[in-house]
């Protein structure tokens, strides 16, 4: 009987001895295969699509893929007030590449100042004095539309008359190309 127990306790160590140098076996080895390497997440190229006519900054715009022409137009800084915003579905998907023409209105003119055309005022026109104008009086100006309008009334409200005509650039929605389109319409006098 002891002989037995002895048997089975040798046995048993021998196998224990086993199951452990075979757990040190795996654990301590080399690892095969090749090494995974992680990169970054694909992301989708932006689509470029070229805006013009009745808005603020016409150009050429990178957007996200599946923007809508709403987006594109809120990146061109909005409609212009005389723009013809009835036949344009603003629901539609961008392609890559596309030009969109935002049309103007019956009667609507559409002022580029470029540095060729002399837009000297015409005789008898009064500038509009844009520490002093109405909103109505405002919106006369090309590119300024009723919110623009209320802008330029409520900053000079916040922050005091504008001593030049040059800080109007500081109303949001002001950019330098709406301001030469204006800067020889207006007065701070």
């Amino acid at each position: 009987m002891q002989t037995m127990k002895s048997i089975l306790y040798m046995t048993s160590g021998v196998l224990f001895g086993l199951f452990v140098a075979a757990v040190i076996w795996v654990v301590a080895r080399n690892p095969s295969g090749e090494a995974v390497t992680l990169r970054p997440v694909p992301t989708d190229m932006p689509i470029v699509v070229h805006i013009t006519g009745a808005v603020p900054r016409p150009g050429v715009y990178a957007l996200p893929r599946g923007a809508r022409v709403q987006d594109a137009i809120s990146a061109a800084g909005g409609f212009l007030a005389d723009a013809d915003k009835t036949g344009i579905n603003l629901a539609r998907l961008l392609e890559d590449g596309e030009q969109l023409e935002i049309p103007l209105a019956e009667g609507g003119a559409l002022v580029i100042a470029t540095p060729e055309i002399d837009i000297s005022e015409p005789s008898g026109t009064e500038l509009v004095n844009i520490n002093t104008a109405t909103q109505a009086e405002l919106e006369t100006l090309p590119g300024i539309g009723p919110t623009t309008a209320q802008k330029i009334i409520d900053y000079r409200d916040a922050n005091g008359p504008f001593s030049s005509i040059e800080d109007i650039m500081n109303v949001s929605g002001i950019g330098p190309g709406t301001f030469e389109r204006i800067k020889d319409l207006i007065t701070v006098e």
